[in-house]
């Protein structure tokens, strides 16, 4: 079986595991991950979106043979060392943004990597940015305010 040597969350991993293991199988049930979840397992929905060198991708259809040397990231990679929120987490918090939570790992991880790439989006960047996440409970009010918020914080 093949080894595999990670950069996740900052820090170096190793995982041996098959060629086409999805990467969601990989952060969740070999290092035990979870912010990345199992929605649809067809890259429909966005729930198990990561980041890959700061690009929001869904892991569910990524093999860990595709990700060579790069640079991966979790909801849990975006807090730091002393427990303190990623800017969008906290301004999630405090626009209450998340009910049922299916959707909130992949709204975290997509705007997280927009606002690396566009710091000062307007609201249809953000709506663009979004389309790709599933949103079963209707949040999305919530959440684009909640980007909006996290903006202004940055």
């Amino acid at each position: 079986m093949p080894t595999y040597h990670l950069n996740v969350n900052g820090s170096q991993k190793k995982v041996e595991t098959e060629a086409d293991t999805p990467m969601l199988y990989v952060l969740r049930d070999y290092l035990e991950l979870n912010g990345p979840k199992f929605g649809c397992g067809i890259a429909q929905c966005g729930s198990c979106n990561i980041l890959i060198n700061g690009r929001a991708t869904n892991s569910c259809i990524l093999p860990i043979s595709s990700i060579g040397d790069a640079e991966i990231t979790t909801l849990e990679g975006l807090t730091t060392n002393k427990g303190k929120l990623n800017a969008v987490q906290q301004a999630f918090v405090d626009e209450q943004a998340a009910q049922c939570g299916y959707c909130l790992n992949g709204m975290v991880m997509t705007a997280v990597g927009l606002l690396s790439t566009n710091p000062n989006p307007n609201e249809t960047e953000i709506k663009t940015a979004l389309q790709a996440n599933l949103c079963r409970c209707g949040t999305h009010t919530r959440i684009i305010q909640a980007i909006k918020t996290a903006v202004k914080s940055l």
